[in-house]
């Protein structure tokens, strides 16, 4: 075996090394020393050729470099005999993985200033310590780049539904103020651009005070993984818009969200308007799709601020039938919160049991067992089995519908109580969610005098 030793100033590229020929010196083997705190490389490729023997001298500090290459092994390179390669791909793989560690004892000799600049010759072939700098080398990608966290001075990205002017933009603003909105045609790309990171938060409808729940919301809670995270109770104010000179007996049809209709329907009917009543995705777009086609003979239900966005004024000011309009938003995002207990929180959990609804009684049951007030009880039909069929002999086959139950519950579940609570709920159903507990909207709010 061949040995090949130089002091600790020497610098070597390793490199150069593996790319060296050794034609003119089969079977040779290399030893570096750094120093006796450095890093040591042992570098071997052994050929079956006939010995040589090969002499370089350093004269650096004394110190001498050999090479013997008779076949036999000395004594300081022997001990690493199990490490060294067979073949001349082992050995070039093994500099290869050893390349990033010289790299770094590179940079650690430069700093202490020992780095000298004596180049080792081997075979008439020189060596110098040259390597390819890592940090040059492009980084893979991580969450950080697809979707970097706000920082100072960045916006946080909020999905709502609609166009610019809606209620749910203003909610938004309401929930994360300066954030920067980001509008989405329907419901469920909403939750799409937060689960591909276009997204940070969305900001969603679920109830309404005159108008009930928002059924479809519901439903993609349950087929989304998305948590909910925070809430936001938001006063809808709305009007009646239409084109600049239009008057109200010119009106032939009312567009606007169904939500929106349901809401004005009575103080349309009070003022005597003999208008067919339309259905669109949401109010903002109702405004926009009258001022895009410049229709005269139709008006829009949509917030004031939409008036100013696409040019509109406003007939008549707060035409809702109730002052007490109130939308209850949710706020979503991919990771869930960490529930606490210094404030008042809210949880929401979705449930099903394949025995249908006579399970409902033991579940409120374990709610009011330990005084958890229930603010809000939804269901909705079960997707999956709409139908359960139950045979009797006696009285025939019956029918009964499959339901899922959303509940709202006024506990966090950093609390033991609830948490005993939803074990006890685990035990009569056969599915069982959370879909978030968060901080409760607190926020006082009282209708105005002028509605």
């Amino acid at each position: 075996m061949q040995s090949l030793s130089s002091s600790s100033g020497m610098n070597m590229n390793l490199k150069s090394v593996i790319r060296t020929p050794t034609n003119s010196c089969p079977g040779l083997t290399l030893t570096h020393r750094v120093n006796s705190t450095r890093l040591v490389i042992r570098c071997a490729y052994r050929f079956d050729s006939a010995s040589t023997n090969v002499n370089v001298n350093n004269n650096n500090k004394g110190n001498s470099t050999s090479v013997n290459t008779n076949g036999s092994a000395n004594p300081a390179s022997s001990n690493f005999s199990g490490h060294i390669g067979s073949t001349r791909a082992d050995w070039q793989s093994s500099c290869a993985i050893l390349a990033s560690k010289v790299v770094s004892q590179q940079q650690d000799t430069e700093k202490n200033g020992s780095a000298g600049e004596n180049i080792t010759a081997v075979n008439g072939h020189k060596a110098s310590l040259d390597l390819v700098p890592i940090d040059n080398l492009p980084k893979p990608l991580s969450i950080t780049d697809l979707s970097p966290a706000p920082k100072h001075g960045s916006k946080l990205r909020v999905a709502y539904q609609g166009v610019p002017g809606a209620f749910s933009e203003a909610a938004a603003g309401k929930a994360y103020p300066n954030c920067e909105a980001i509008p989405c045609d329907q419901f469920e790309v909403a939750f799409q651009a937060v689960e591909l990171w276009i997204a940070d938060r969305a900001v969603l409808p679920v109830e309404n005070s005159l108008g009930g729940s928002i059924h479809r919301n519901y439903d993609l809670l349950l087929r989304h993984r998305l948590h909910i995270v925070g809430e936001v109770q938001f006063r809808v104010h709305h009007c009646l818009l239409a084109l600049p000179g239009v008057r109200k007996e010119y009106l032939t049809r009312v567009i606007s969200h169904p939500q929106a209709l349901a809401q004005c329907e009575n103080t349309l009917t009070r003022m005597g308007l003999n208008v067919a009543r339309e259905a669109v995705d949401d109010t903002a777009g109702a405004a926009e799709f009258i001022a895009a086609n410049n229709l005269l003979d139709t008006a829009a239900i949509a917030s004031a601020r939409a008036a100013e966005l696409y040019g509109l004024n406003v007939l008549e000011d707060g035409i809702h039938d109730d002052s007490s309009n109130v939308t209850r938003f949710v706020m979503l995002a991919r990771e869930p919160i960490i529930p606490r207990t210094d404030r008042p929180f809210k949880t929401s959990i979705v449930f099903a049991h394949d025995k249908g609804t006579s399970v409902l009684f033991k579940v409120l049951s374990a709610f009011a067992f330990r005084n958890i007030s229930l603010t809000k009880i939804e269901s909705r039909p079960h997707r999956n089995r709409p139908i359960r069929l139950v045979d009797d002999a006696n009285v025939g086959t019956a029918k009964h519908f499959e339901y899922m139950f959303y509940v709202d519950f006024e506990a966090s579940m950093a609390e033991v109580r609830a948490q005993n609570a939803l074990a006890e709920v685990q035990e009569f159903t056969s599915f069982l969610r959370v879909l978030g507990s968060y901080p409760m909207d607190m926020t006082p709010w009282c209708p105005s005098r002028g509605d």
